[in-house]
C-alpha cells in the first residue's frame, strides 16, 4: 500500500508538533510506504514574504528579517535534536545562505519571479528538519529535492504542472527509492522550470503537491492532516454550530474548494479524482479519528448540512460604460480578459444592462493595474470592507442566521447554491 501524507504549517510549527509528526508516520510505517510532503514551519510563509518586499523594494532590513527566521528554526532544531553538532544544521545555513546572497544584487523587475526563488526556502528547511529528525527516529527515510521533479512553466507563483515531464520525472526516481526506503520526504507548494529556476504553485500549493504526486504514484490513498477533526460544515472560528462531513464527494468538494473552504486548496480534488484515489482529512491532534474522507460517491441516502463559506475582506466592483450603451458580448470579453491578464479570479459576477459587477477578494497590489486599466474604456466603482456568504444546501434557518443585521447588496441563488455579497 502506498500513502500519501501532507503535513501543513500547524502540523511542524515547532519542535513538539514535530515530534507529533513522528509518531503519526511512525503509527504508519509498517504497513504503508509513505511519501510525505511537508509544508514550511508556522507563518513561515508570511515571515518570508516580508523579506521579499524588504528586498524588492530594497526597505534596507531584508538580512535582518531573514536571519530572525533561521534564527527560529535553529532554535526548533536545537530543542529536537539537543545539541548544534548535527549535520542539519550546516544544510539550515546553507539554505539560508543562498538567499541571502541574493540580497548582495539588486532585485530583477519581476516581482513574482523574486518571490518564488525567496518564498520556496520554507518548505526547503522544514522537510530538511523534519527528515533529520524521523530519521533520528530510525525511520529510514531519504530527502528529496521537489523541484528536481515537479516540471513547471515560468508563471512565477502560479507555475503550471507539466504533467508529462512531472511523470517521467518522478516514476524514474520514486519506486526505486520507495523499494529501498519506505518513507520518501520532499516539499509542497514548489517546482522548478527546465531552466532550473523555483517556481511556486499558488498560496497553500502543498495540497495540490501532495495530489500531484498521488496521481503520478497511482498511490492507494492521500491524507492530508490538519488541526481539525476533519472537513467541517464551516469554519468553526466563524461559525457556532460547525458539524464534522464524515463522507464527501469528489464534486461536493469540488464545489466547496471553489466557493472558498480552506481545508483544502481547490486544485486539490482533480488529480485524486482522475485516478480515483480516496482523499482523507484528519486530524494531527486526534490522529486515531476517522475524520473525512472524500471518495467518487456519496452513500445512498446520505444528506448534507447546509455548507457555510464565509471569505471576508472583498470588494465588490461595478464596471459600467461610459457612454450608458449596454455591456454586450464584446464587452464582457474584454473585462474577462483583463481579469484574466491580471490574474484576478472573481467570485461572483453579475450583469446588468449597463454594468458589470465582481465580487473579488481585496489585494491591492494585485488589483490596482486592474483598475487603472478598466478605468481607461469604463467607469468603475467599488465598494469595500465587505463579506461574501456562500451556503451549499442552504435552508431558510441558513439564510437567515447569516444575514441577521447585514445588507445584502448583491445575491445570486441556484438549486443548490446561494451567494450573498453583505455588509
Amino acid at each position: 500500500m502506498l500513502h500519501v501524507f501532507k503535513f501543513g504549517g500547524a502540523s511542524v510549527k515547532d519542535a513538539p508538533a514535530v515530534r507529533n509528526v513522528a509518531d503519526i508516520v511512525a503509527h504508519f510505517n509498517n504497513e504503508h510506504r509513505i511519501v510525505i510532503i511537508v509544508s514550511a514551519m508556522g507563518k513561515t510563509t508570511n515571515a518570508l514574504e516580508e523579506v521579499v518586499d524588504a528586498y524588492y523594494y530594497q526597505k534596507g532590513n531584508a538580512a535582518d528579517l531573514l536571519n530572525q527566521i533561521k534564527e527560529q528554526h535553529l532554535s526548533v532544531s536545537r530543542e529536537l535534536f539537543g545539541h548544534d553538532f548535527h549535520p542539519v544544521f550546516t544544510l539550515i545555513e546553507q539554505a539560508f545562505a543562498t538567499v541571502a546572497q541574493r540580497f548582495n544584487h539588486p532585485p530583477s523587475t519581476a516581482y513574482s519571479y523574486e518571490y518564488d526563488q525567496i518564498v520556496s526556502l520554507g518548505e526547503l528547511v522544514a522537510t530538511l528538519i523534519v527528515s533529520d529528525y524521523l530519521n533520528e527516529c530510525r525511520m529510514g527515510v531519504e530527502w528529496l529535492d521537489a523541484r528536481r521533479l515537479l516540471r513547471t512553466d515560468n508563471t512565477y507563483r502560479e507555475g503550471q504542472i507539466n504533467w508529462k515531464e512531472s511523470a517521467k520525472r518522478v516514476l524514474s526516481v520514486l519506486p526505486k527509492m520507495l523499494d529501498n526506503s519506505k518513507i520518501i520526504i520532499t516539499q509542497g507548494f514548489m517546482g522548478g522550470t527546465i531552466e532550473g529556476f523555483t517556481t511556486t504553485l499558488g498560496r497553500e500549493g502543498s495540497d495540490y503537491t501532495a495530489a500531484v504526486f498521488a496521481n503520478l504514484l497511482d498511490a492507494d490513498a492521500m491524507t492530508v492532516w490538519k488541526d481539525v477533526p476533519g472537513i467541517l460544515s464551516a469554519d468553526p472560528r466563524i461559525v457556532d454550530n460547525a458539524v464534522l462531513i464524515p463522507v464527501l464527494s469528489y464534486y461536493e468538494a469540488i464545489e466547496m474548494t471553489y466557493y472558498g473552504a480552506h481545508v483544502i486548496h481547490p486544485k486539490t480534488i482533480k488529480p485524486v479524482q482522475n485516478k480515483n484515489i480516496p482523499l482523507y482529512v484528519r486530524s494531527f491532534v486526534k490522529p486515531t479519528e476517522n475524520g473525512t474522507i472524500v471518495q467518487a460517491q456519496l452513500p445512498e441516502g446520505t444528506v448534507l448540512p447546509p455548507v457555510v463559506v464565509i471569505k471576508k475582506n472583498q470588494l465588490l466592483l461595478s464596471v459600467q460604460s461610459n457612454d450608458f450603451s449596454f455591456v454586450a458580448e464584446e464587452n464582457l470579453s474584454n473585462i474577462y480578459q483583463l481579469f484574466a491578464q491580471h490574474r484576478i479570479k472573481t467570485n461572483l459576477t453579475q450583469n446588468a444592462a449597463i454594468s458589470f459587477s465582481a465580487c473579488i477578494d481585496n489585494t491591492p497590489n494585485r488589483i490596482t493595474e486592474l483598475l487603472d486599466e478598466l478605468a481607461e474604456n469604463y467607469t468603475v466603482h467599488k465598494n469595500e470592507g465587505l463579506e461574501l456568504i456562500t451556503i451549499r444546501h442552504y435552508t431558510p434557518e441558513a439564510i437567515a442566521q447569516h444575514t441577521q443585521n447585514r445588507e445584502i447588496l448583491l445575491e445570486q441563488k441556484s438549486r443548490h447554491t446561494i451567494q450573498m455579497v453583505v455588509k
